[in-house]
């Protein structure tokens, strides 16, 4: 073998010197002189000191203000009447395992409460779906409905608790013809169902959204005139691990409870499989699928969906935050799918918990602004710190002939309502 270096190690060894002539020189720069040093005290000025580091910054602290200098539309009033068929104003009392039991409701609010932010933001009606069902359906129906049938409607709820009895499967379908007689106008599915309810209601195994045994609940739903409110799955990255990747780790950080990474729970994919599975067995049910489908991040799948299954709706509650992120995607979706999109907030009256729905002036002019305007980047949320992912949105713009379908007119269509 030749003792001649080889290029490469004659290359890193000059690479090598020229760092350190390099570095050496940076240091003599830096670094006073003596006669420098000597220089400053003659003159009666002390040494330059090194800046000290900067203290950390809590990512909860970092609420950086824009210097965008962009159009600021306020919009307190929508252009048209608006029905908003996603609130909660009464919940079920009590919990076990996050499945709802007992009849017993807890109302949020009063409609005093309500009517004036209804009235200045042109909200023509409240749909509260959480109204449980029994006696408690019977107190939020006499709370909201009959006084003020014009202006809020009360969706029932299926009572898990009864699921480990004997003939829950009739009986199920039956109470839904009780609910009806006491009022209820449609139903509402927690995602209790795929998620929460298990083979011994809190233990076991979880119970398949697709299970045979409600067959006869969705069929009375059709039978009886019931749209179906459905919520099977949260975001994407609820399903993935709570880690510096996931863009919602502040939000899961601050609600581990809500995360479904891991443990027994079904994917995704798997839970919209199942979702779809029961779209297509019970074609003459109409299901109204509860934050955009479920799946607000990817629209291409969701209008998927609306195309395979006509019986399929969606709505837009707690998600214009990821609908704002993609705005051209977004409009094109409303324009194509201008006939099967609800207006929805998941408004909460105090609900400070959750700030992006929490019921209120702040929180309907927001998305008033983004459906009316093309304002550029601004919180999606009435709340210092965006409380599902640290991005503003931008709005859609949507035409008239849209908008009044988006904000009535297809709701009207399938709740049954009189037209404005």
């Amino acid at each position: 073998m030749s003792d001649r270096p080889s290029r490469r190690r004659v290359l890193k060894s000059l690479m090598t010197g020229a760092a350190t002539v390099a570095a050496s020189a940076r240091a003599s720069a830096s670094a006073p002189s003596e006669s420098d040093a000597s220089a400053s005290s003659a003159a009666g000025v002390a040494p330059a000191q090194s800046a000290p580091p900067p203290a950390p910054l809590a990512l909860t602290e970092f609420q950086p203000k824009s210097m965008l200098h962009v159009p600021v539309t306020q919009v307190p009033r929508a252009k048209f009447p608006v029905i908003d068929v996603h609130t909660h104003l009464s919940f079920a009392a009590k919990h076990q395992g996050g499945v709802a039991m007992g009849e017993a409701v807890n109302l949020a609010a009063s409609p005093a409460d309500v009517l004036s932010v209804m009235d200045r933001g042109n909200i023509r009606m409240m749909v509260n779906l959480t109204g449980n069902y029994g006696s408690g359906l019977a107190q939020a129906v006499k709370a909201w409905q009959t006084p003020h049938p014009d202006r809020f409607m009360v969706f029932t709820e299926p009572s898990w608790d009864h699921f480990t009895e004997a003939g829950y499967p009739q009986w199920q379908a039956d109470e839904l013809g009780r609910a009806k007689a006491a009022g209820a106008k449609g139903v509402k599915i927690l995602k209790t169902l795929g998620l929460y309810l298990r083979e011994q209601i809190s233990t076991g195994p979880l119970v398949p959204i697709d299970d045979k045994r409600f067959d006869l609940m969705w069929e009375a739903c059709a039978a009886l005139g019931f749209p179906v409110s459905i919520h099977i799955a949260d975001p994407e990255a609820f399903f993935l691990p709570i880690d510096r990747y996931n863009e919602r780790f502040e939000e899961l950080n601050e609600h581990p409870d809500w995360s479904f990474h891991g443990k027994d729970f079904p994917s995704f994919n798997e839970l919209i499989a199942a979702r779809d599975r029961v779209l297509a067995r019970h074609p003459k049910t109409t299901f109204i699928g509860l934050h955009v489908g479920h799946d607000a991040e990817n629209l291409a799948a969701v209008g998927a969906a609306l195309d395979k299954y006509p019986n399929f709706y969606v709505e837009t509650a707690a998600r214009i935050g990821e609908l704002g992120r993609q705005p051209r995607t977004a409009k094109k979706f409303f324009d194509k799918y201008q006939d099967r999109v609800l207006f929805g907030t998941d408004a909460v009256p105090g609900g400070k918990d959750t700030p992006q729905q929490l019921f209120g002036d702040a929180l309907y002019q927001i998305y008033f602004r983004f459906f009316e305007t093309e304002d550029e980047y601004f919180d999606y949320a009435p709340s210092p710190v965006p409380p599902q992912g640290r991005w503003r949105i931008y709005g859609l713009g949507l035409s008239d002939e849209v908008l009044k379908k988006f904000y009535h007119q297809n709701a009207e269509r399938v709740l049954g309502l009189k037209k404005a």
